[in-house]
């Protein structure tokens, strides 16, 4: 029951926030400089998550062949590599760095 106490909270908190911007903008339809960071806000908090994965929250754990990975397989996905090949690069950059 622990454990499930958590996620039915979360769960009930993102359906109140997903309600809340239909029923703040009623029928209007949010401006283009809006609609540009409320598309930005998914990428970079991910970027975030990953960070602190990777670093912890003060940054002491870094572990720079796995850093690095990351790295690869972002530039990768940059260039327009699909996923699946972007992963790989990430896993053979780390892997080469840890030989």
């Amino acid at each position: 029951m622990k454990l499930w106490l958590p996620v039915l909270a979360v769960t009930v908190a993102n359906f109140v926030l997903k309600a809340i911007g239909p029923l703040a903008l009623g029928d209007r339809s949010p401006s283009p400089t809006a609609r540009r960071v409320i598309a930005l806000m998914a990428p970079v908090l991910l970027a975030g998550l990953i960070v602190v994965e990777l670093g912890g929250e003060d940054g002491a754990n870094l572990n720079s062949p796995q850093v690095l990975g990351v790295a690869a397989a972002g530039v990768a996905r940059w260039l327009r590599a699909p996923m699946l090949v972007a992963v790989v690069c990430g896993m053979a950059v780390a892997a080469l760095l840890r030989l």
